[in-house]
């Protein structure tokens, strides 16, 4: 079997929603797996944002609707107050599992090392660290949904 072979394979399981194939064809053994079930929580820190304005580009052909959304969704500085952003793209979760308590909820205390939050990303569970010492004062994002990388997660008002 050759890797176009093997390729097909791998779309008929994404097509077919398979989360595993074994194929055995003479001394040819292939296995495939969708699962994540073997795979440990990697850790990985963010790095400590502040908030900062985004610039706006200016054009006088802009039209005053299109002005007044960009500067809605411009965000403000805030002193003392630093964001934690996505270090990847995937979906975020607030706890371990869905009867777990929440690493962090408004309120929270976090330093450096404090886990507060998982992001999945190809079926890896992805432990997101906080750099920066503090109190939360704002979640940003809600369980389940999906983020992009840099995309704010947390306000930290920091000490």
């Amino acid at each position: 079997m050759d890797l176009k072979e093997i390729k097909q394979v791998i779309d008929l399981m994404k097509r077919a929603e398979l989360t595993e194939f074994d194929l055995e064809k003479d001394d040819f053994k292939l296995h495939l797996s969708r699962l994540a079930k073997d795979i440990a929580p990697q850790i990985i820190q963010a790095a400590p944002i502040s908030a900062t304005p985004a610039a706006v580009a200016g054009s006088a052909a802009l039209a005053s609707s299109d002005a007044t959304n960009a500067a809605a969704n411009q965000p403000v500085e805030e002193k003392g107050i630093e964001l934690i952003k996505s270090p990847m793209v995937g979906t975020f979760y607030s706890a371990p599992s869905p009867d777990s308590p929440a690493f962090a909820t408004i309120g929270s205390k976090v330093s450096a090392d404090t886990v507060v939050c998982i992001i999945e990303a190809m079926k890896v569970m992805n432990e997101i660290q906080s750099e920066i010492s503090g109190s939360i004062t704002e979640m940003l994002v809600e369980n389940g949904d999906a983020i992009e990388f840099g995309q704010p997660l947390f306000k930290v008002k920091t000490t």
